[in-house]
Parts: structure tokens; C-alpha cells; sequence
């Protein structure tokens, strides 16, 4: 049996189910089929996180970044409100430990100001006050923090779009993808897929599949393993809000923080190791992804100029007690004890072949297609905006 249909989302995470969404709003004309490899959608980045809602302090003023969680925030938080989903509106702390991170921690502060986003400047003992067991020189209050369930949200995404009329097709792999009269022509392991546009919101595999479509992203998907612990319920108390540190400039990743759920757990992590498999959520490999990486010359320049960052990653991963020091920088009481296995996520990061990471939201048109090239955290929170960004695009191409 062949499908046939206008516009073809590859990928059932919060991406591409609000990028579907967008479709519909920005081309009611048309008909959508998203599909998704999974039994059900929200099975990689968007189930495997910490469900934190950014508020978009980190990012360079003016950037893709910066502007799309802006409003994606603010439409994602609409439509939690609209559909009664779990918000937990905790607000968070970013939390200066070294003098040496009085410099980062202010340059934080001057984007989160650029971005319109209200914070508090707090002393040592201000800290306190917000967080009991908390300790640092200095922090930053950010109280627009909150959290959900990115997983939930997705689910809702997936009911509102059928019943608007969309299709979701499960088990439908995309295996390759061939120009046909009209539009394009898709071989699914859920059968054969006829569509005039596609649009790519494949995540992990999104650089793949727009090489299967004929493009050139210029960039390859390197997967990094996040692995998150969790306080046990007698140790919550040690974290009331969301705790994290002054992250590295250097990385697009934040560092091990304390997180506080939906409902009531306490995440710690995740750190960041590259996994040797794109979907290699347990330590372990998948041989074809392990020969790419180590073909990949740009993996080769990055792990050239940062193996010891790398190194040291990869030693904290197999210790509990490594994390749990980490932690004793922001709060002391901390003890390894305290901390159990809480699972682990897989962040698609896009790497350049000169080595360098793309910090920013990155997207590409093909003929016939638009990819979402590079949406790593915090896409989940910019979702919403993503997919009217891939919309408009969509909608200029179907035009031209």
C-alpha cells in the first residue's frame, strides 16, 4: 500500500509533532503525515531529559537560540495551561564557586538582560535564603525557570493534530528517500510514502536523512550521553528550586545540576560523554555508528584539542562519587549515598569537519525539503517557534 499525502514530518518529538502542528495552522490546505520509527512518539531527546522549560539566560542576544525560546516559551507554556498539564514553576540559581567564575556568571547576567529575561543578582548569604543548603560567593536568580513533561506535552501534540485531521504513522522508518513526478518518493519499513515537501525533524538521525535527501547539511551528527542520577526522596529537601553551576563557555552544555520535576524527584547531572552509538542509551556501541565517528575528521579535531575534558568526563561517568563532589561545590550536604541511577538521554550535537560544535539552532532547504539541522536543549523549550520557523519555510518553498 502506498501513502500518499502533501507534506511528510519525519520525527514524533516535540519538534516535529509542534512542527506538524505549525503545518496545519501555516498551510490548512495540505495534508500532513508525520512519521516516526517508534511505537509511539517523545522516544528519544523529548523522553529522555530532565524536563526543564529554559529561559533563555545562556544565549547570545540576537541568536537563534535567544529568540526562539523566547517565544517558544511563552506558546509552550500556553499550551500547557491550555491542556492542564504538569508545570512546576520552581525558578532556578546559577551558582559562582571560584572567583574565577564571577566573570561568566556576569556575562550571563548581561545576556539574560539582553534577552529580556528578569533575574536577581544574590550575594552568598542571598543564596541562602532561596536555597537552604546551597553555598557559593555569588549567583544569579533566574525565577522564570520552571519544568514539565516534555513527553506529556508531545502526547497531547500527537491527539490535537489527529484530530485536526494529521496522520501519525508508527514503526515507519524512513530507508530512502528518491525524487519522483511531483514530489518525493519514500521507501518507510511501514511501506512506501508519497510526498511533494518533506520536512526533517529526525533529530539523532537528521543529518542522514537530509543526505538521503540529496543535501548537503555540512555538519554530522555526533550523539552525546547525558546520565542522570536522581537524590533519593530522603535527600530532596537539599534542592528546592534548580541548581546549576557556572557552565564552561567553552561547551554548549551546562554542567551537573539539580533539577527538581513535575513531580517532586530531584535529577542530578547529566554529565556529557560521547556515546558510540546514536541510540546507545546503555554504555555500549553500535558497530556502524562506532566506524563513522572514527572516520569523522572533524570528531577527530575536536577530540584533538579537548581530550582531557573528554577524559575526565568519561572517569566521572563511572562514579558516583565524582558526581556527588561536583555537586558538594553547590551544595555541600551532598553525599554519594544520596544518589541513585536515574537513567540517560542521547544529545543529537552537530559538529562542523573543522571540529567545532554548532552552538545554535541551525536549519537547511533542499529541494522539496526543510531540515531542522541542529536542535539539541533547549529545542524542547523553543519547540513551538521551531515549528513555525519550519512552517514559513516550508511555506516559501511550496510557493516558489
Amino acid at each position: 500500500m502506498v501513502t500518499d499525502t502533501d507534506v511528510v514530518v519525519v520525527g514524533a518529538g516535540i519538534v516535529g509533532m509542534a512542527t506538524a502542528r505549525a503545518l496545519l495552522d501555516e498551510l490548512p490546505d495540505l495534508d500532513v503525515v508525520v512519521l516516526e520509527k517508534e511505537s509511539g512518539p517523545a522516544q528519544h531527546q523529548t523522553g529522555r531529559n530532565s524536563g526543564v522549560v529554559h529561559s533563555g539566560c545562556y544565549y547570545r542576544p540576537g541568536s537563534e537560540k535567544a529568540e526562539l525560546v523566547r517565544d517558544g516559551r511563552a506558546e509552550l507554556l500556553s499550551f500547557v495551561a491550555e491542556h492542564g498539564l504538569p508545570l512546576a514553576e520552581s525558578g532556578k540559581v546559577v551558582v559562582a564557586t571560584r572567583t574565577s567564575e564571577l566573570g561568566p556568571l556576569a556575562e550571563i547576567e548581561r545576556r539574560a538582560r539582553a534577552n529580556g529575561i528578569a533575574t536577581r543578582r544574590l550575594s552568598g548569604r542571598d543564596l541562602c535564603s532561596v536555597e537552604p543548603h546551597a553555598r557559593g560567593i555569588a549567583a544569579l536568580e533566574v525565577p522564570s525557570a520552571a519544568a514539565v513533561d516534555y513527553a506529556a506535552v508531545t502526547r497531547a501534540l500527537v491527539d490535537e493534530f489527529r484530530a485536526r485531521g494529521g496522520v501519525v504513522m508508527h514503526h515507519a522508518e524512513v530507508t530512502s528517500v528518491a525524487t519522483a513526478p511531483g514530489g518525493l518518493g519514500l521507501a518507510t519499513t511501514a511501506g512506501a510514502v508519497r510526498a511533494k515537501w518533506l520536512v526533517n525533524c529526525a533529530g539523532l538521525q537528521s543529518d542522514r536523512l537530509a543526505r538521503l535527501c540529496g543535501a548537503d547539511p555540512g555538519v554530522r551528527i555526533v550523539p552525546f550521553r547525558g546520565e542522570y542520577l536522581s537524590l533519593r526522596p530522603e535527600a530532596a529537601e537539599l534542592c528546592r528550586t534548580m541548581i546549576y553551576p557556572v557552565p564552561d563557555p567553552r561547551w554548549p552544555f551546562l554542567g551537573v545540576h539539580l533539577t527538581r520535576g513535575v513531580d517532586g524527584s530531584v535529577h542530578a547531572g547529566p554529565n556529557a560523554v560521547l556515546a558510540l552509538g546514536r541510540e546507545a542509551y546503555e554504555r555500549g556501541a553500535d558497530v556502524t555508528d562506532s566506524l563513522e565517528l572514527a572516520r569523522d575528521p572533524g570528531l577527530r579535531r575536536l577530540a584533538t584539542r579537548y581530550w582531557a575534558t573528554g577524559a575526565a568526563e568519561l572517569v566521572r561517568s563511572r562514579s558516583v562519587g565524582l558526581v556527588a563532589r561536583e555537586l558538594r561545590r553547590m551544595v555541600p550536604e551532598v553525599r554519594a549515598h544520596d544518589l541513585v541511577p536515574a537513567g540517560s538521554g542521547i544529545r543529537a550535537q552537530a559538529l562542523r569537519p573543522d571540529g567545532t560544535l554548532v552552538d545554535d539552532f541551525e536549519f537547511a532547504v533542499s529541494p522539496r525539503a526543510v531540515h531542522v539541522v541542529n536542535a539539541p536543549s533547549p529545542a524542547a523549550t523553543a519547540s513551538f517557534a521551531i515549528g513555525r520557523t519550519v512552517a514559513r519555510r516550508l511555506s516559501a518553498l511550496v510557493a516558489s
